[in-house]
């Protein structure tokens, strides 16, 4: 089976509006919600972080997940980032969790596709869902502005003639659902080592069902139809380009209208996940106070992400537990979605994090109905 490669236009983006005073809305009903932390894994030899090396990175993101499903979270899923002292390579550290957990999903927020192998990336995916008993929720995205100049030249890729690095990203992508189909595309050896199936063989192991479970991060409006037009399920986080010049959480709400309007347009069968991120921190002792009482990232941002990227960065929440529940109940891209994802301080070490995470599903989340 020859793998098809298509060619995809670049993203449209409408010019940004004047920003216009937003009149309250009634939100639909809460909803139950999954509930899991999303961790970049930064680590620095700084004597104030609780995170070091490498492997503490590594070592602490395990017993973080560990941690998270005996308190009755619903995920762990962690960022990508190369060349930088963050997680980088996804799967070894997904198996591992996997091999430690029974109940959680474990996953990405996101990974880039430029610089994937998508053939490879199916035999890694595959053993990590597998060992996991299929609880991978893999997100994956044409990723964002990295630590040096056009990285994923180093590992071996670059865009086709005419082709931007984002749609080599789509490119990549859309080869990895194909080959995750599982069908068969490869002509065996007429005298092989080991005994083969009959006809063409298929990368293995197959992770059975994972297709379903693809996430495209996206932050435009654009992208998020196209992934639903492919069946992938959406990633939204808090930084999206700012189309609108509204809030972040009602262009994201707008940005998930979008996508389910195109899932349905397209005739899936099934339902779609949606997810968004959040920074939250209920201040409940005096630790969290030190750490969060006086954040001053209580406003969106807006700043640009290149030259040319308007893009709006989204406010923290960080206050007593009941004013969070108020907070939040107004946040529109938060009800649209069925799964919520906590960015964690991963530097404050496991025990923190734990405690932030204990907090918002004692605290909050039972306030709002997401449990």
């Amino acid at each position: 089976m020859p793998i098809n490669l298509v060619r995809l236009k670049p993203d449209t983006t409408k010019k940004s509006k004047p920003r216009q005073a937003i009149l309250p809305v009634r939100l639909p009903e809460d909803r139950v919600k999954r509930i899991g932390f999303l961790s970049f894994g930064h680590w620095t030899p700084s004597p104030h972080s609780e995170v070091r090396t490498a492997a503490d990175s590594l070592l602490q993101s395990i017993e973080l997940a560990v941690a998270a499903e005996e308190l009755g979270a619903d995920g762990a899923y962690f960022r990508v980032h190369h060349f930088a002292r963050q997680l980088a390579s996804p799967f070894p550290l997904l198996a591992a969790i996997g091999a430690r957990t029974r109940r959680i999903e474990i996953g990405t927020a996101v990974v880039d596709m430029r610089y994937e192998n998508p053939l490879y990336m199916v035999e890694d995916a595959g053993a990590a869902d597998v060992i996991a008993g299929g609880r991978l929720q893999l997100g994956i995205s044409r990723g964002s502005p990295e630590q040096v100049i056009d990285g994923w030249r180093h590992f071996g890729y670059a865009p086709a003639e005419g082709e931007s690095d984002a749609e080599m990203a789509r490119r990549h992508a859309e080869v990895f659902l194909e080959l995750l189909a599982g069908k068969g595309f490869a002509t065996p050896h007429p005298r092989p080592m080991f005994p083969n199936p009959p006809g063409l063989l298929r990368l293995e192991p197959h992770p059975e069902g994972l297709r379903d479970r693809i996430w495209w991060g996206s932050s435009s409006n654009a992208t998020s139809v196209w992934a639903a037009r492919l069946g992938m399920n959406l990633q939204s986080s808090t930084l999206k380009t700012d189309e609108t010049g509204e809030p972040l959480h009602v262009q994201q709400r707008k940005q998930i209208d979008a996508f389910r309007d195109a899932w349905k347009e397209a005739g899936h069968t099934r339902e779609p996940r949606v997810s968004v991120s959040r920074s939250i921190f209920p201040l409940v002792n005096d630790r969290d106070r030190a750490y969060f009482g006086r954040d001053a990232r209580d406003q969106d941002q807006i700043g640009y992400i290149d030259p040319s990227t308007r893009a709006i960065f989204g406010r923290s929440y960080a206050a007593e537990p009941d004013v969070l529940v108020r907070q939040l109940a107004a946040d529109e891209a938060i009800a649209a979605a069925d799964t919520l994802l906590l960015t964690v301080p991963n530097q404050l070490g496991v025990d923190y994090n734990a405690h932030v995470i204990e907090s918002i599903l004692k605290l909050v989340a039972p306030e709002l109905h997401w449990r």
